[in-house]
């Protein structure tokens, strides 16, 4: 497998996991813990100017989603 499958394969995951849970991966949830840091690590990359295409698109794409079901305070 190779290293572009297997971010396919993460890229996925997260971005099915935010459409059905309409919420962003927790880090204190052990089984979403990996999927915390794809977002973690990807937004580093980016940021960094080292996400190339189209891992750069798609990872725009999977932030907008994010950004969507963004954690809001509920005491503000």
């Amino acid at each position: 497998m190779t290293q572009d499958e297997k971010w396919l394969i993460r890229y996925n995951e997260v971005k099915s996991f935010i459409e059905t849970n309409h919420r962003n991966p927790s880090k204190y949830v052990l089984e979403e813990k990996l999927m915390t840091h794809f977002l973690k690590r990807g937004r580093k990359l980016m940021n960094a100017g080292e996400l190339k295409e189209p891992r750069l698109s798609m990872f725009k794409e999977l932030l907008a989603l994010s950004g969507e079901h963004k954690h809001v305070n509920q005491y503000i």
